[in-house]
């Protein structure tokens, strides 16, 4: 969805602090969520560990989900709010 401006609706909004917080994520929620976002946008190198890298970083995409479901959800309650 696209604001009338043009620019995409906010996903974060500044807490008291002035620190970027996901709408519907606590400030370490929405660090996790970056930091796992960064890591899948990262090329993965094959190492001799095989499965066992594998198996964490199933594991960091399903907490990536559970986390931009969460978000998600939150947002999209905030947006029919916003309107």
């Amino acid at each position: 969805m696209i604001a009338p401006s043009g620019a995409a609706p906010r996903r974060y909004f500044v807490d008291a602090i002035g620190r970027r917080v996901l709408i519907g994520l606590t400030i370490e929620e929405t660090e996790e969520f970056e930091g796992l976002d960064r890591a899948q946008a990262e090329p993965q190198s094959v190492s001799v560990v095989g499965e066992a890298a594998v198996g964490s970083s199933g594991l960091g995409e399903q907490r990536w989900l559970v986390l931009y479901e969460k978000h998600e959800s939150a947002w999209r309650s905030w947006m029919v709010h916003a309107v």
